[in-house]
């Protein structure tokens, strides 16, 4: 045990620093604006007579960048939130997708014009016609391209994670709500199901017409044209790129990130590492050594084809369907015990189009690490409802895990496939990459141990959901016959073996293991690859005819090769070369 930890000490010492927080695309010829006064010098036209429009997302800060635009020259100025429906019809309209539920809500078919006054926007289309050549009219918020055509459109955007961060400091309103006092988790529940998915509808109607975009994630806000933003867009599109990974504490959260990803030490742990949830997570550009932070969902938007690849395009849409995140339970807890919503019920009560299938791949493991993973075999399914409702509503009364719960040693490499029903967690003292399909919201916790969430407060329990979806035949019999360890050998040469690890016939996604000393060539197969590098130091992916720049990418960090790449090898680098590395990918099964 001693010699384990030791040796689990010095690999992680070995990767302290190299780990990439801050991954960015290279923009040879753009132009970047920094600072208020430079931007505001950048979009104010020289000539007046012209209308003025900024766009933005919910999660800037809304009265300062209103301030701050007031000052380019006008005749007439709108704010238009003042165009919008009074709050109480705005939350008249959302109920049906906000429901009475602190976590959970319906995805939204609203568009933009519906959160608008008809009668407001006739008077203020009458007013702008009467002083049109008067001088320059600037129109600010939510949809404010509505209102009239603009002459120059400027677009705030802003990432999801960093919203995130705002709502918890109880910073930013919702869309057309003054929500920022509310509980997080209601926030995030209106901006997930109801603000975001109106704001994206409206967004991407807006891409070709948008002359600026602005970055107001940091103290100094960024401006880059159109033409910066389309050649970052193009050249991330073909070629092996990684997202901004962010990270989280929870009440189960480890120790072991801190040391391999340069995080603060002095927050008390991290549970999460989001390395490839492109719904939430940044894109960044590098331009002329600074760097421009957006959504990279924007570059689903625009360039689903060329990154999902056309049939994955025709399944999902605009969604990129692969998420892959890490959970360090090292010197941690358990994980809730817990299960995902099976596809009919996700769809009846979500309107999800699809369900949150997953798997854990051990990256690491101390000799104590399990994880729990489907029911004994035999077991009594209405006892156990009950003691864990017993348990759940009395603090003095457990719940028997060790009677119910199957358990299984989980070691480096193991990996346990989840197809959305089955019970399971993930134990203390291990680092799990969970591969599963994008929706990350929808999880049922069943039994949280009898601990408390980060807010001191007891966490969401969902029995009632999650008795509805348990799967009763995945018992210790199925678990072990079914998902555990299904690795079959694809193929072998010369320093290297590809094996298929899974996932479950029920999933769609396919994961293929490579274990390598030297060069091992990859084929996208018309769908977006995503890969971690689970053991070794540092790998190199190249592209066999130079159609892009080579990434290095290092221990447990995750890339995205996009569909168009097409053809690309992957070969052990710096202090790796010549030495075993292995890579787990995933993609989609057709």
């Amino acid at each position: 045990m001693f010699k384990q930890i030791s040796n689990m000490f010095n690999h992680m010492q070995e990767n302290k620093s190299k780990y990439d927080k801050y991954p960015a695309t290279s923009i040879e010829k753009g132009t970047l604006v920094k600072g208020w006064k430079n931007i505001l010098q950048q979009i104010t036209p020289e000539t007046g007579n012209n209308i003025i429009v900024i766009e933005c997302y919910t999660g800037i800060y809304y009265e300062q960048l209103l301030s701050y635009f007031k000052n380019i020259p006008h005749v007439f100025f709108m704010d238009t939130a003042q165009l919008f429906r009074s709050e109480n019809e705005i939350l008249r309209i959302t109920e049906n997708f906000m429901k009475e539920d602190i976590l959970f809500g319906y995805l939204s078919n609203l568009s933009i014009v519906d959160y608008f006054d008809k009668e407001k926007i006739l008077a203020v289309n009458q007013e702008i016609k009467s002083i049109q050549k008067n001088g320059n009219i600037v129109l600010f918020g939510y949809g404010s391209s509505c209102i009239t055509k603009p002459d120059m459109l400027v677009y705030a955007d802003m990432p999801r994670w960093e919203i995130q961060q705002r709502m918890r400091r109880n910073e930013v309103a919702g869309l057309g709500v003054d929500n920022k006092n509310e509980a997080f988790s209601l926030q995030y529940k209106r901006g997930y199901f109801n603000d975001w998915r109106v704001l994206d509808k409206h967004k991407k109607t807006l891409y070709k017409q948008v002359d600026y975009w602005l970055d107001s994630t940091g103290e100094v806000p960024k401006l880059i044209d159109k033409k910066t933003f389309f050649e970052g867009i193009e050249k991330t599109a073909n070629k092996p790129f990684r997202v901004v990974p962010f990270f989280d504490p929870a009440p189960w959260g480890g120790q072991w990130m801190k040391t391999v990803c340069d995080l603060d030490k002095s927050v008390t742990n991290f549970g999460w590492c989001f390395d490839c949830v492109p719904e939430e997570n940044s894109l960044l550009f590098e331009i002329d050594g600074e760097t421009f932070e957006m959504p990279s969902v924007n570059l689903v938007h625009l360039k689903a084809k060329e990154l999902l690849g056309e049939p994955v395009e025709a399944r999902f849409g605009q969604d990129f369907p692969i998420r892959f995140d890490l959970l360090d339970t090292m010197e941690g807890g358990n994980l809730s015990l817990q299960v995902h919503p099976t596809l009919q019920f996700a769809k009846d009560n979500f309107g999800l189009p699809y369900t949150q299938d997953e798997s854990y791949y051990m990256i690491e493991a101390k000799d104590d690490a399990v994880v729990y993973l489907g029911m004994k075999t035999g077991i009594d399914g209405k006892a156990m409802i009950n003691e864990l409702e017993n348990a759940n509503n009395n603090p003095d009364f457990g719940f028997d895990d060790k009677k119910y719960i199957h358990s299984i040693p989980a070691k480096k490499h193991d990996h346990f496939l989840i197809p959305a029903g089955t019970i399971h967690c993930s134990g203390k003292n291990s680092l799990v990459l969970e591969i599963s399909a994008t929706p990350n919201l929808f999880t049922f916790k069943l039994w949280d141990w009898g601990r408390l969430g980060l807010d001191g407060k007891p966490r969401p329990i969902n029995i009632d959901r999650g008795k509805q979806v348990i799967q009763w035949d995945r018992d210790a019999e199925y678990v072990t016959s079914q998902l555990v360890n299904q690795f079959e050998e694809v193929a072998r040469n010369d320093g290297w073996m590809e094996e298929r690890t899974g996932l479950h016939p029920t999933e769609f996604i396919e994961t293929r293991r490579h274990t390598f000393t030297g060069p091992v060539q990859h084929m996208t197969n018309d769908s977006v690859n995503v890969l971690n590098l689970v053991e070794g130091d540092e790998i190199i992916v190249e592209s066999p005819d130079s159609h892009f720049e080579p990434l290095v990418v290092h221990y447990a960090e995750t890339f995205i090769v996009p569909a168009s790449v097409k053809e690309y090898t992957i070969r052990p680098h710096g202090k790796s070369a010549g030495r075993k590395c292995v890579t787990i990918k995933a993609s989609v099964r057709f």
